[in-house]
């Protein structure tokens, strides 16, 4: 659960936190005894810890047809992401993949650890998939075969403009949130909202994403995932590999806050598209994974360490935000809060800053204007973390006095 000086730093992230282990250990006994339910939702723990604690928001009936089109999706982008598979055999894969998805005998051997194990038993995907309603198929269908040909279209394809890359976010990610509006609306329990929303819900967590691993992307063997556009790199750089090389830091960083700015576009479609919704278990599921998008983007903003190692959520603050995120307010106060961080950490020398200041400026004026902002509100900027730290540790060290006191006490009368 993370370590002492990390508890020590963050006092308030352990109440959370132990709520967030209580919910785990939930979630793992509620998996259902049905042989291939049990894999998809045992896959689901094992792929995404935080995706499987999120869908836990929503409904019985929604969260079985958001467990397998996650899986779904999931198998797809284990397809593409493999890049030990020729483009000759990839691509007739990924135009094909929402027709395998009825098929129960189906399965193809690729990528490694737990995804090889979604990939060779995929049949239990499958037959989940078939026992879901004829709405739901439908609409994992259209979205498996939409995301499929994207992929297939960028195998072929570099990421060269904004615009290829708003394209590629659209098909990977884009649709997914044009998906799940689906979903919700085949439920009846939301209206149908409009592409261009849906588009931006899944657009905004992609581009974290590819800006978060960009390390991990770049170092893939045998060959890289490319998926910064060329527009935007080559301002800074020859190659997309030259921005991890420490003579490159500069511009490298400068880069970086190029490609977080791009990604800010997206976040009051954000915050329009959640304040629309209705049900309070699609709402958790939908704001607390853009709240960790938003938090994300403030952590990598202006962080050499994208390009040096893992650049994460710590699990303390995660916890948190699942634990706070319940109404449209909660949402206001996360991306005030992350925006502001966000803000303080712009360089007025840095080439983006002035477009930077300006979209943030307008999330923080999104947030005002909804009026829900006050004084009394839990901060995630602690304020006074310095002093409320040292109370802590002096309590600790007070409590450790007595503890050596009875100690001693105790081996004095023993003797």
């Amino acid at each position: 659960m993370g370590s002492l000086g990390a508890f020590l730093k963050h006092p308030d992230d352990l109440y959370p936190l132990l709520k967030l282990k209580y919910a785990v250990k939930l979630a793992e006994k509620q998996i259902p005894p049905q042989p291939h339910w049990a894999f998809c939702y045992s896959m689901l723990h094992k792929v995404s810890r935080s995706f499987c604690l999120v869908i836990q928001q929503l409904g019985p009936q929604l969260r079985d047809a958001v467990c397998i089109f996650y899986l779904v999706l999931r198998a797809l982008d284990t397809v593409e992401d493999d890049t030990s598979i020729s483009s000759e055999v990839k691509v007739p894969i990924l135009m094909e993949f929402h027709r395998h998805i009825y098929n129960n005998s189906w399965h193809f051997s690729c990528g490694t650890k737990e995804y090889k194990i979604l990939m060779d038993e995929f049949h239990h995907v499958s037959n989940a998939f078939l026992e879901l309603g004829k709405g739901y198929q439908e609409a994992i269908e259209d979205i498996t075969m939409r995301m499929g040909a994207g992929m297939a279209k960028f195998i072929c394809q570099e990421v060269e403009s904004i615009d290829d890359y708003d394209e590629y976010c659209h098909h990977v990610a884009g649709l997914v949130g044009l998906g799940m509006s689906k979903l919700f609306h085949a439920l009846g329990a939301e209206d149908l909202a409009t592409d261009a929303l849906s588009n931006s819900m899944g657009i905004f967590l992609q581009k974290t994403n590819i800006i978060r691993d960009y390390l991990e992307d770049i170092n893939e063997i045998p060959k890289s995932r490319i998926f910064w556009p060329r527009q935007i790199w080559s301002k800074y750089v020859d190659k997309l590999e030259d921005l991890k090389y420490e003579e490159n830091s500069a511009k490298a960083v400068q880069c970086l806050n190029d490609m977080v700015t791009n990604a800010l576009i997206h976040a009051e479609d954000c915050l329009k598209y959640m304040s629309d919704l209705r049900d309070p278990g699609n709402f958790r599921f939908c704001a607390i994974s853009q709240i960790m998008a938003i938090g994300t983007l403030s952590l990598c903003f202006n962080n050499i360490q994208v390009f040096r190692g893992v650049v994460k959520m710590r699990r303390g603050l995660t916890a948190k935000i699942i634990d706070r995120t319940k109404t449209m307010s909660d949402v206001y106060d996360a991306f005030f809060d992350f925006s502001c961080l966000l803000k303080a950490k712009v360089d007025h020398d840095d080439p983006s800053a002035k477009i930077t200041l300006s979209r943030l400026e307008a999330i923080q004026q999104t947030c005002k204007n909804s009026g829900t902002l006050t004084k009394s509100r839990k901060s995630y900027i602690l304020e006074n973390e310095s002093r409320y730290n040292s109370v802590l540790i002096a309590i600790i060290f007070i409590i450790l006095a007595f503890f050596y006191a009875y100690l001693s006490s105790n081996l004095s009368n023993n003797a």
